[in-house]
């Protein structure tokens, strides 16, 4: 259960009747008219009531040799991610991703990376990973493909950008666990054929894509669709008993 942080009612979250993204972190309301007086002055209502910060995980190639224009996007997009005061998830690998955790980091936005490896020496050594531009590595220990699913799983969100085979068993874990994906045109890679892909599929597993050439553009439609409807089914591991009948208080 979450606190509305207006009226104080306890709200299991995907009962609330609204949603709203303050300093990244997301609040939950029983009413359109708490959100409305949350909206009034947040700095007043946000202090009293603890709230989770909401991750983005960014998915791509991790080639070291990527395109200039392309690398210039991944770095931008990092830079809005931690504009937006959300979190970034990596798999802490070269490439892509360490261009977006290099625009986080100049933006000082919090960087959570997901190491394939046992420890720092190994995440160094064995997997020539970078590791300077993290606020936290999480060790897995599951390899390169065994990680994969602790990021999908660990990220309210998904962006995915360039990539080959290995992002596209990323983007298909995303998928089938009715993940919110956004896709980063114009950096190449399996991004120029998801839509494609998708429309092979033929399967409704809840997932919303979200598109866009734009790396700010792309963030505030994701957030826009996260708190529209979409946190009240983040991933198919949500219960299929929910009825949306919550009472509202009196505001």
């Amino acid at each position: 259960m979450v606190l509305d942080p207006v009226c104080r009612m306890q709200i299991f979250p995907r009962e609330a009747q609204a949603t709203e993204i303050y300093r990244g972190r997301l609040y939950y309301f029983c009413s359109p008219g708490c959100q409305e007086r949350f909206l009034q002055e947040p700095e007043k209502h946000a202090p009293d009531v603890s709230a989770m910060r909401l991750t983005v995980g960014v998915m791509g190639s991790a080639a070291e040799q990527i395109p200039e224009a392309v690398g210039a996007k991944a770095f931008s997009l990092g830079q809005y991610i931690a504009q937006a005061q959300l979190a970034l998830i990596t798999g802490a690998c070269p490439g892509l991703p360490y261009q977006c955790a290099r625009g986080a980091y100049q933006q000082g936005g919090a960087s959570i990376g997901i190491s394939p490896a046992l420890s720092l020496d190994e995440h160094l050594l064995k997997y020539r990973s970078p590791a300077d531009v993290y606020d936290v590595i999480i060790y897995t220990g599951s390899g390169l493909m065994g990680r994969e699913v602790t990021n999908i799983r660990s990220s309210d969100m998904v962006v995915i950008l360039g990539g080959r085979s290995g992002t596209l068993g990323e983007f298909a874990i995303a998928y089938d666990e009715g993940k919110l994906i956004g896709i980063l045109e114009g950096t190449g890679g399996i991004t120029e054929q998801i839509p494609e892909i998708v429309a092979s599929f033929k399967k409704d597993s809840g997932a919303r894509l979200v598109y866009s050439q734009d790396p700010g553009v792309l963030i505030q439609e994701m957030t826009n669709a996260y708190t529209q409807h979409h946190f009240r089914r983040p991933s198919c591991f949500c219960s299929s008993g929910f009825t949306n009948e919550m009472k509202s208080c009196s505001s």
